[in-house]
């Protein structure tokens, strides 16, 4: 790479690009900036032997397309008992620029099989109790009349549930009241898939990947570049000069921004949580469940631990899983230290670290009590959806680590932090779900930050490969319906339907 001193005056100047981390944060990034600026040297650093062996990886996380269709922790409900639907919707746009982006690189030749890496998989939310099934009820007359969430069915007759996803009401007794809304728009995406198919797309353009790369030190010097260092795993040093670089390490991002210095990383934190899943492949029990299932969290629950039985397909086999349940470890990476933790406490993000734990006792209790759980009390947690599960046929799997954002304000973020110098040359990523399924609107507003100068003459060109980046969907119903026709063929997914729902006591039918 280049060392000489970067001309920051000059605009069309080819610049230097490091992407630390082979997760699909780099990897969209990676695209987005090699489509912008065909001419820029892109390095992709990963200390793994493989791509998205972290939280990219398909057992790592739980593969939802997140769109809001079924995630309950995304509409709130309001003390005057009304649901607010806004953070469901702004979920649902972030998700249709990611399919827009994947639908121009499918119509571009630059992924050959969507098939690889999404699959059409229903979304359901699934409650019982008089009061959730009122809650899920009120949830879906806010969000049915949208148009990103059209097709949107309710039902509380079993019969009706049964038909959605059978394995819900097999061995289901009482007369507890149940209910479930369903839209088959939904997806399961194989991130490790869609990592490696990207990364793939970057290499063929001219872009380097390194595996077994470990960044160990990142470092501004005199003539304004960073200086990236670190060893492979042969033990060989290697020294990288670039003009930006981005941070794209899972839980490492915190660390690695630390060394780097930014004033931007001052007071920031990080809380580690592991998780694990119940999985199954069973032909019998696989036929009978084709859906992402979603509940409602536990009391005191982070909101990625609320409860899911989910269909996932890796490679060419479908699975079952359920969880995740939640766990504590101190490393910030699956394949991490366990002084991780440790070593990212600084005099700067102290004070807000221990308020984090004092305002968040109840998270705390609900880990001990995840960590003591018996095998027997967490199946029983399967048992409230599949009450005809069998433990023989289940195997427990660790999922990915998940380092949640703590701001400096003691403040415990969920969800994901764009965290970048103010000359924009360095920046990194915080934090977790939904963050895949986000990854190209970050990316992009990433790009509007840290490229403040070329942002103008790159708009054209997103605007064409993202059409609704920058002007929401929800705007005009009509475009929303043909932007989500038009990804849904390219990608081979199902499209949103062109009548309406409408909704009758103890059912559901189209109009």
């Amino acid at each position: 790479m280049r060392t000489q001193k970067r001309d920051k005056g000059t605009v069309d100047e080819p610049r230097d690009v490091v992407l630390i981390g082979g997760g699909i944060m780099s990897a969209t990034l990676g695209v987005l900036l090699q489509e912008m600026e065909p001419t820029w040297t892109i390095r992709v650093l990963e200390r793994l032997d493989k791509l998205a062996e972290e939280s990219s990886g398909p057992w790592n996380n739980a593969g939802t397309g997140h769109s809001a269709l079924c995630e309950l922790n995304y509409t709130a409900e309001r003390p005057d008992g009304t649901v607010d639907i806004a953070k469901a919707v702004t979920v649902n746009e972030q998700f249709q620029i990611s399919r827009q982006l994947w639908t121009f690189l499918v119509e571009n030749g630059r992924i050959p099989d969507p098939t690889a890496f999404i699959h059409t998989t229903p979304h359901m939310s699934f409650v019982w109790g008089a009061d959730n099934v009122d809650y899920l009820r009120r949830r879906w007359e806010a969000l049915k009349d949208h148009p990103l969430f059209a097709g949107m069915e309710f039902s509380d007759d079993p019969e009706v549930i049964r038909g959605w996803a059978p394995l819900l009401l097999e061995g289901r007794t009482g007369t507890e009241p149940i209910a479930a809304t369903y839209s088959a728009q939904g997806t399961d995406v194989n991130f490790g898939a869609l990592t490696q198919i990207l990364t793939d797309a970057l290499v063929e353009k001219g872009a380097q990947l390194e595996l077994g790369t470990e960044v160990k030190d990142v470092h501004k010097t005199m003539d304004g570049s960073w200086h990236v260092t670190g060893r492979r795993v042969t033990g060989e040093r290697f020294h990288y000069t670039a003009d930006f670089v981005f941070v794209g390490a899972g839980g490492y991002a915190l660390p690695l921004l630390q060394k780097a210095g930014i004033k931007e990383i001052k007071g920031f934190g990080g809380f580690p949580v592991s998780g694990e899943f119940l999985r199954t492949s069973s032909p019998a029990l696989v036929q009978q469940h084709q859906a992402k299932v979603y509940g409602k969290a536990a009391v005191g629950a982070p909101p990625m631990s609320v409860p899911h039985l989910d269909t996932r397909v890796v490679g060419d086999k479908t699975y079952l899983m359920f969880g995740p349940y939640a766990g504590w470890s101190p490393k910030f990476l699956k394949k991490g230290s366990l002084l991780d933790l440790f070593r990212s406490i600084k005099a700067h993000n102290l004070v807000p670290m221990l308020k984090t734990a004092i305002h968040n006792v109840p998270l705390t209790v609900y880990l001990i009590q995840q960590l003591l759980a018996s095998a027997s009390k967490k199946f029983k947690d399967l048992l409230d959806f599949y009450p005809g599960a069998k433990s023989a046929d289940w195997e427990k799997i660790t999922a990915g680590q998940r380092v949640q954002v703590i701001r400096p304000d003691g403040t415990l973020q969920f969800g994901t932090e764009v965290i970048a110098a103010a000359d924009g040359s360095i920046a990194g990523l915080l934090g977790a779900s939904p963050g895949a399924s986000t990854a190209a609107p970050i990316m992009i507003d990433l790009m509007k930050r840290c490229f403040p100068d070329r942002w103008e003459a790159w708009r054209p060109q997103l605007t064409a490969m993202v059409p609704s980046a920058g002007s929401p969907l929800s705007d005009d119903p009509q475009l929303a319906l043909a932007t989500m026709t038009r990804t849904a063929k390219a990608l081979q997914i199902v499209a949103p339907p062109t009548t309406e729902l409408t909704s009758t006591n103890g059912g559901a039918h189209r109009a």
